[in-house]
C-alpha cells in the first residue's frame, strides 16, 4: 500500500496481505459458497447481499466480515457497515442470530440455515474531510455505492465462516445493462434479464482470499486495455466530471510498466494487471484518503480529480509503481503472519522494512535505473526521505515497531516505513554492490529470496535476518542487526561516501509558496493590511522567472482580492497549484499595477543536498555507476 496523503503528513494508514490456514470441519461436503450482490436493488444507498453456504452439520456457526483486511495494518471493521442482518431457514423463517461484536454474528440452529441476507453501506460516504477519521477504512480499501460508480472491494461486502475460508466462492453481481464492469476474477458467464435492463455476471473464486484479493469496479467507467510485453494491462478510470480519461494516462502507465518489467527482469509476473483509478472530486461524500492498496494482480488507486494531466501522471508513477513492486514482497516473499492472515485478530510481521520499505526503494530506484529521471532527482528524493525520517523516532527498532504497529508509540511512526524503510533498502543495496563488486544488489537478493520461498511458502519471522546474512555478507547482517533490529540511527553519509556523494548545494523542486524547506516567499504589513513578496521569492525559480521583485504587493490571486483576513484561504489554495495550470496574479509595484498571467511550470530552489563529489575516486565512481545503472 502507498498512502499518498501521508506523503504530505496528513494521514497514516497501515499494510499487510496473505492467505488463510486450512481448517475445515463444519460442512459434511465442501460446497462452494454462493454469493450474490444486486446493484439494481440498492436501498437507501445500500447494496443487498445474499450468502448461501450450503448445509452445515453443526448447531452453531460464526460469520464475519473482516476487522482487518489484507493490505492494511489498520482496523477497518467492515461489519460496522452492515444493516438488517438475517439468517433464514429453508422455509423462509428467521433463525436466532447473535451479534457478538462489530464484525461477528453467530447463528443458532445452523443445520437449518438456508441463506444469510443483509445490506451493506459504503465507506466513502463517512470519511472525514482532511483525511481518515478514527478507524475508518483507508479509501483504496473502502467501498463506494453511487448511481454511476461502484467500487467493489469485495471484503466490504462478502464475509466468511470461520472454518470455511478455503471453500470456493461462486459470486453473482447484478448491475444495470449499460454499466461497464472490470474485474480480474475468473468469469463464468453472464445472463441478461428478460427486459434487457440488467446483466448478472457470474464469477469464481477458489477461496475467500481470492474474494478479498480481486476488487471490482462497476459503472460509468473509461477503460483502456493494452499489452506491456506479455502482461495485459487494464486501466479503469472513474472521473466524475469527465476531466480525465484512461486514454490520456495510457502512455504514462505503459512507459512506467515497461520500465518496471525491464528492472525486474526474470521475476515471475502476472499475465494480467488491473489498475482501478477512482478520481475524487472533493465533494462531501467523495473519498479523502489518497493513495493505493496492492493486490496480487491489481491495485485500487484514489487520487484527486482536480489534478492536471501532468500532475496526475506524476502521481500515478509514484503510487502505482510502488503497488506493482509489491509482487516481489510481500506477495512473493513474506512471513507466516502474512501467509496465514487472520482477518479478525491478526498478528503482524517484524519486517515492514522489507514489505513497504524495500518496495518503496524499488519504486524510486527503478526510475533512475531505467532512465525515467536523472541521478540528481533520485539523490534529492533520497535526501528528502532522510530529512522526513529524522523528524520521527530515529532510534526506534524497526522490527519492534513493525510487530507492534497498532499500538503507540509505534503506530504514529508507521509512516517511517516509506522513509527510513526505503533508506534501509538503499543502504543494503549499496553494501551488496560494494561487497560483490557490482554483481549483486537488493533486487538480486529479493529474487534469491523469491526462489527460496515464493508466494506459497512463508519464511520464519524470527529467522529471516540470519538467513539473509548467510545468503549475503557479514556486513549486511551487521547492518540489519544494528540498524533494523537494533535502535542505532544510520549514518547515511558513510554509505554516500562509498558511492562518491557529498553534501553540497543542489537544486530541489519546490512549490509556489516556498523557496525550499519552510522558507515562505511572502511577508505582510499588519498596519497596512497588505501582503507582498519577500526577498525569498527570488530564490524560487518560477517567481524569479516571472520578474517579481521584493516588495511587490499582491492585490489579487486568480481574480480574488487578497488581504490579511482571507490570506489563509487564498494563499492556502496555492498549495494545490500544479504544473500546466493557468494562473493570474495582480500586483502593485511602486504604485503601478503589474499583472502576471502565465502557465505554471515547475518551481525549484537552491538547497543543501547530495551532490557528486568532484574528487571521488575511480572506485567510488564505479560503485556509483553500478548502483545507479547496473
Amino acid at each position: 500500500m502507498k498512502n499518498y496523503l501521508a506523503i504530505f503528513g496528513l494521514s497514516v494508514v497501515l499494510v499487510g496481505c496473505g492467505t488463510a490456514k486450512p481448517n475445515i470441519n463444519d460442512l459434511a461436503v465442501s460446497n462452494p459458497i454462493v454469493t450474490a450482490l444486486d446493484l439494481t436493488a440498492v436501498n437507501s444507498d445500500r447494496v443487498p447481499v445474499t450468502i448461501n453456504p450450503g448445509r452445515f452439520t453443526t448447531e452453531t456457526v460464526t460469520y464475519r466480515l473482516p476487522r482487518v483486511v489484507q493490505g492494511t495494518y489498520s482496523v477497518s471493521d467492515f461489519g460496522k457497515y452492515v444493516d438488517d442482518f438475517k439468517a433464514l431457514d429453508y422455509d423462509g423463517n428467521e433463525l436466532t442470530v447473535t451479534k457478538v461484536d462489530d464484525n461477528t454474528w453467530t447463528i443458532a440452529e445452523a443445520t437449518k440455515l438456508d441463506v444469510i441476507q443483509y445490506y451493506v453501506n459504503d465507506t466513502f460516504d463517512v470519511e472525514k474531510v482532511g483525511g481518515i477519521g478514527g478507524e475508518q477504512p483507508f479509501s483504496p480499501a473502502g467501498t463506494n455505492i453511487e448511481d454511476d460508480n461502484y467500487v467493489l472491494n469485495l471484503h466490504g461486502f462478502v464475509g466468511y465462516f470461520d472454518s470455511l475460508k478455503n471453500n470456493q466462492y461462486a459470486l453473482d453481481v447484478t448491475a444495470p445493462a449499460d454499466f461497464v464492469r472490470t474485474s480480474a476474477l475468473e468469469t463464468k458467464g453472464s445472463t441478461t434479464s428478460e427486459d434487457g435492463q440488467s446483466v448478472t455476471t457470474s464469477y469464481f473464486a477458489p477461496r475467500y482470499f481470492d474474494i478479498t484479493d480481486n476488487p471490482m469496479m462497476y459503472g460509468k467507467l473509461d477503460v483502456e486495455e493494452f499489452m506491456v510485453g506479455d502482461i495485459k494491462i487494464v486501466l479503469s478510470v472513474y472521473s466524475p466530471n469527465g476531466i480525465h480519461t484512461a486514454e490520456s494516462q495510457k502512455e504514462t502507465v505503459f512507459k512506467m510498466m515497461e520500465a518496471q518489467k525491464a528492472y525486474l527482469g526474470d521475476v515471475n509476473s502476472t499475465p494480467r494487471y488491473d489498475i482501478y483509478l477512482y478520481l475524487s472530486d472533493g465533494s462531501e461524500t467523495a473519498p479523502k484518503g489518497f493513495g493505493a492498496l496492492e493486490h496480487h494482480t491489481s491495485t485500487v488507486v484514489v487520487l484527486p480529480e482536480s489534478s492536471t494531466k501532468e500532475a496526475l501522471a506524476a502521481s500515478i508513477v509514484d503510487v502505482v509503481a510502488h503497488e506493482f513492486f509489491h509482487i516481489v514482497t510481500p506477495l512473493s516473499v513474506h512471513s507466516e503472519d502474512v501467509h496465514y492472515f487472520d482477518y479478525n485478530q491478526p498478528t503482524f510481521s517484524k519486517h515492514l522494512w522489507m514489505y513497504e520499505g524495500v518496495t518503496e526503494y524499488f519504486a524510486q530506484h527503478f526510475q533512475v535505473y531505467e532512465g525515467l529521471v536523472d541521478a540528481q532527482t533520485f539523490y534529492n528524493t533520497m535526501q528528502s526521505k532522510i530529512k522526513i525520517s529524522q523528524r520521527m523516532d530515529d532510534a526506534m527498532s524497526f522490527t519492534v515497531m513493525s510487530e507492534n504497529v497498532l499500538k503507540e508509540p509505534y503506530a504514529s511512526n508507521y509512516y517511517n516505513v516509506y522513509q527510513k524503510g526505503a533508506l534501509i533498502g538503499m543502504c543494503i543495496d549499496i553494501l551488496m554492490r560494494k561487497e560483490s563488486h557490482g554483481e549483486r544488489s537488493m533486487l538480486s537478493l529479493m529474487k534469491e529470496l523469491s526462489a527460496e520461498y515464493g508466494k506459497n511458502k512463508p519464511f520464519d519471522d524470527d529467522k529471516i535476518i540470519a538467513e539473509i546474512t548467510a545468503m549475503t555478507y557479514p556486513s549486511v547482517g551487521e547492518f540489519l542487526n544494528t540498524h533494523v533490529q537494533g535502535d542505532v540511527p544510520i549514518n547515511y553519509n558513510a554509505f554516500f561516501e562509498m558511492v562518491g556523494l557529498v553534501q553540497g548545494e543542489t537544486e530541489v523542486e519546490t512549490n509556489y509558496i516556498f523557496a525550499g524547506g519552510q522558507n515562505i516567499i511572502f511577508d505582510a504589513d499588519q498596519e497596512k493590511g497588505i501582503l507582498f513578496f519577500s526577498a525569498m521569492a527570488l530564490k524560487n525559480s518560477f517567481w524569479k522567472a516571472q520578474g517579481v521583485q521584493e516588495g511587490d504587493i499582491i492585490t489579487k490571486v486568480n481574480g480574488k482580492e487578497l488581504n490579511l483576513l482571507n490570506a489563509k484561504e487564498v494563499l492556502g489554495g496555492m498549495f494545490s497549484w500544479q504544473e500546466g495550470q493557468e494562473i493570474t496574479m495582480d500586483l502593485e509595484r511602486n504604485g503601478e499595477p503589474v499583472v502576471i498571467k502565465t502557465t505554471l511550470t515547475k518551481a525549484f530552489a537552491k538547497s543543501e543536498g547530495l551532490v557528486e563529489n568532484p574528487e571521488a575516486t575511480e572506485g567510488q565512481k564505479s560503485l556509483r555507476a553500478a548502483w545507479l545503472k547496473g
